[in-house]
């Protein structure tokens, strides 16, 4: 491998995933570099592969681990892995031919395949070839093609725009609190992982979002979960320009396959108290506050799971102990 990697891939880990999982990471071709970033007081695996970075942040959680290990990259792509998805072998390749042509862009958005983590045969399917970005046509949203993202009817390299930030604040937000949100439907997006972006841009972001977490002198908020879409729309606050083609998203087939776990058994984050620090530094932009308003109404709903959840984990208790 060459002295710098083109790509960083970055995985927050406990160290538990699987060995196949592993296997699978390092079948990554090219000039590649793997960063695993694990908690103060977790074991860190032995891994016989030269490109393997392995990091111990200085506290546990998702967001100080995912951020450790973005700022000790050293290559001019980044991507943020969960240790549980998959990435395409040839995905270097695919990357650097699209900077190639699109060396202005900010990010690429990936194909990604959402598979139940029942469908192990899925999971586990042969890749198809990716398509060769500089044969696929660019397809923008038009007139009479206005959503073309959600309906998937793309063939070629669809223009993705930067986050509408600076949408007007949604009263019915703050009045009826329940009231759906819109504004995050369209070709854009808000989170950050699973896509490559500019570690140039990343990195700016990374060190502004540290100095945001600061409240008062040595006092520091640091959450625990959600670095993604923080991050994300981060990213685009920070260097906003209305309007902006800022990438592109690649038809089928997939070069991430996301597995999906049941979600009516994980313990609910409180992923508010991150997206709160976007409004505290980018306080400008209606469409954050549109975002905080209206995961206020949610709040309630995710302590309920969680108090469901202990009942249950509970109820499952007594049970085994009266069995025995």
């Amino acid at each position: 491998m060459d002295d710098k990697p083109f790509l960083t891939i970055v995985t927050a880990t406990l160290g538990d995933f699987s060995a196949y999982w592993l296997e699978q990471l390092l079948k990554v071709k090219g000039n590649v570099q793997f960063i695993l970033v694990y908690p103060p007081d977790g074991t860190i695996k032995n891994i016989n592969d030269s490109r393997v970075r392995s990091l111990k942040s200085p506290y546990k959680g998702e967001v100080i681990q995912r951020f450790t290990g973005l700022l000790n990259a050293e290559s001019d792509y980044v991507l943020a892995l969960d240790d549980d998805d998959f990435a395409h072998p040839d995905l270097v390749d695919f990357t650097q031919k699209y900077f190639q042509l699109f060396p202005e862009s900010w990010v690429l958005r990936l194909k990604i395949q959402n598979i139940p983590y029942t469908d192990e045969s899925r999971i586990k399917q042969e890749w198809e070839p990716n398509p060769e970005p500089e044969k696929l046509e660019i397809c923008k949203k038009t007139p009479e093609n206005p959503f073309p993202f959600q309906k998937g009817n793309y063939k070629g390299l669809l223009e993705i725009p930067i986050a509408p930030l600076d949408k007007s604040i949604d009263i019915r937000h703050i009045i009826f609190p329940w009231h759906q949100r819109k504004d995050q439907n369209g070709i854009h997006f808000e989170n950050f992982n699973n896509r490559i972006w500019q570690t140039a841009l990343v990195k700016p972001a990374l060190y502004e979002l540290s100095n945001t977490m600061k409240i008062a002198g040595a006092l520091t908020w640091l959450p625990a979960w959600s670095l993604d879409r923080l991050l994300g729309l981060f990213v685009q606050a920070k260097f906003y320009e209305k309007d902006k083609i800022i990438g592109h998203a690649p038809p089928k087939p997939e070069q991430i396959r996301y597995v999906l776990r049941d979600g009516s058994l994980k313990e609910p984050r409180q992923i508010l108290l991150a997206d709160l620090l976007l409004v505290k530094r980018y306080p400008q932009y209606g469409y954050l506050w549109n975002l905080i308003f209206w995961q206020i109404y949610t709040v309630p709903k995710s302590l309920a799971k969680g108090v469901k959840l202990k009942l249950m984990k509970l109820k499952q208790s007594k049970e085994e102990v009266t069995k025995e």
